[in-house]
């Protein structure tokens, strides 16, 4: 066969290609041949793989490529210094390959990705073949082997640079997307921080900001989402930071005060993400952060986006950890300000909302008592206890209740809480399948009785309380730990007459002398001292 006459003639078909061009050629026998070209050195080479790399535009024969073994002749040819010809055996394979899994796999395994990145770093001006290599790492990103390959080659400072130099809409989606897969590794997350990605990102929004061009605006928001994705690392969200100087950290807060929503909800999701530890929350609450976020709340308020009082509340809510940041923010009137949302019909919204002022009132003991005589906001917590459609905010509303009186021990604030008839939803949640949940509600009731038994005692009875808590004393599948704050309350109610009437008809004692005999010593002490008090007191 005259390899050089069939190789130009099937070039001469693809001057003026119609469809089934390639499932011709194919069907001829030739693509053995070719393969036997690409295998040796030859003048034809250049010619012979931009013929392959046409006949895989159709999807029909690239099966019959790879049988061929043209794959593994087109892979050494990626080492030649022949720019054209890279670029033809970037597409041949790039094309053959395409959502084909195996392939991609075994071009990993032969080594690709330490050559894609070496043609980015040796040609860095040449568009189409920079194209044509981010092609090739778009398609293999999501292999495990590809992204740790990627992290001894240097590729973060190749994507930035190709970045800062994209020469238009369609170059900068293809880097953000090369970015976005590789950006969930956490090892390539710090080395992306450390070649100056998301200033670079940053960079690239400032640009971008404030023109219409839906190109531009997607790229705002797939850029925004990338830098809160970096952000999810410890090391690199510190960087990032900067101690409230880093560049980053600046154009985040510009963000919460854009008009663009796509920009507040990164930035709310990246405040968020600084807020991850008790220093950064110090620090951010002194550099002014939280006006910011109560203003796009507010702004969000009367039919806004959820998913940005969502992360305005999450950021809210890690800031309010450490507990010199609680009291600075009462100082600031954030409860007050953020009440507005309870009108709010939104699940993701009241959950947040309800998580947030909890964090406001642990340790609290004024934010608590103030919260707590609240009743308008009472009013909007019992209609959340009952929220049947949505268990989260069910039990966030049953942990706020019980926050309101563990962390006020205020007689006013459980007076208003009967008065609310939220006494039967304490009872529930002590009920709860979780064991934390438990606990808060057998506290708040302890405290409860603690501090005034004859307010609480008819709701307590009229609830079936005793009844309950018996149940829970007898249930072997019941925690320990749940018990022994059981055991506690009955403690406290036993102070009421009333009560202690019930507690003998409902033979409690039977009870309490089991667990004496329990194997945690801790439980059974505390049942031999409930049965001590009981005495004293009949």
């Amino acid at each position: 066969v005259d390899v050089t006459m069939a190789a130009r003639k099937q070039s001469h078909l693809f001057l003026s290609p119609e469809k089934g061009t390639a499932e011709k050629i194919v069907s001829s026998g030739v693509l053995l041949i070719l393969a036997q070209v690409l295998r040796k050195k030859s003048p034809l080479t250049s010619q012979v793989t931009l013929l392959v790399a046409e006949m895989a535009r159709e999807a029909a024969v690239r099966e019959r490529c790879i049988e061929a073994g043209l794959v593994t002749a087109l892979v050494p040819l990626l080492n030649s210094p022949d720019q054209d010809q890279l670029l033809h055996t970037g597409r041949a394979i790039g094309r053959i390959c395409f959502e084909n899994a195996v392939q991609q796999t075994q071009l990993v395994e032969n080594g690709v990705i330490p050559r894609l990145v070496a043609i980015m770093q040796q040609y860095p001006e040449n568009d189409p073949l920079v194209n044509v290599c981010l092609l090739a790492l778009c398609n293999l990103a999501d292999v495990d082997a590809a992204r740790e390959a990627l992290v001894e080659v240097g590729v973060a400072e190749v994507l930035t640079y190709q970045l800062k130099r994209a020469p238009d809409a369609e170059r900068r989606h293809l880097i953000l997307e090369v970015l976005g897969s590789l950006g969930e590794s956490d090892a390539l997350k710090l080395q992306f921080v450390e070649a100056g990605v998301p200033e670079a990102l940053s960079e690239m929004i400032r640009t971008l900001q404030g023109g219409s061009d839906t190109h531009d605006l997607c790229s705002i928001k797939v850029g925004s989402n990338l830098i809160v994705t970096l952000l999810l690392g410890d090391e690199s969200m510190q960087k990032c930071f900067g101690e409230g100087t880093g560049m980053v950290y600046q154009d985040v807060l510009s963000w919460l005060q854009s008009s663009n929503t796509e920009l507040q909800l990164s930035g709310a999701l990246a405040i968020a993400n600084f807020a991850r530890n008790d220093s950064n929350c110090v620090k951010m609450l002194e550099l002014g952060v939280v006006p910011h976020i109560l203003d796009l709340l507010e702004q969000h308020v009367a039919e806004g986006d959820v998913s940005v009082q969502h992360a305005g509340l999450s950021a809210l809510r890690n800031l309010a950890i450490p507990a010199s940041n609680k009291v600075r923010m009462l100082e600031d009137g954030v409860t007050e300000r953020i009440r507005t949302l309870l009108r709010s019909d939104m699940p993701p919204v009241q959950f947040k909302l309800l998580g947030t002022l909890r964090m406001m009132v642990d340790g609290q003991e004024e934010a608590a008592s103030v919260l707590g005589k609240d009743e308008v906001l009472l009013a909007r917590v019992m209609e959340w206890c009952e929220a049947k459609d949505h268990a989260g905010v069910r039990g966030e509303a049953n942990r706020l209740l019980a926050a309101l009186i563990r962390h006020s021990g205020n007689p006013e604030v459980i007076h208003t809480v009967i008065k609310a008839d939220g006494v039967q939803h304490l009872i529930s949640m002590a009920t709860s399948e979780h064991v934390i949940m438990q606990n808060e509600a057998l506290v708040a009731l302890a405290i409860a009785s603690a501090i005034n038994i004859e307010a609480v005692q008819e709701p307590f009875r009229d609830s079936d309380l005793l009844p309950t808590l018996q149940k829970m004393l007898d249930n072997p599948l019941v925690a320990v730990e749940v018990k022994f704050s059981t055991l506690g309350l009955i403690c406290s109610l036993a102070n009421s007459s009333m009560l202690r009437e019930q507690i003998t008809s409902l033979n409690l004692w039977d009870t309490l002398s089991k667990l004496s005999a329990h194997t945690s010593t801790k439980l059974a002490k505390q049942a031999d001292t409930v049965m001590a008090v009981l005495s004293e007191t009949a």
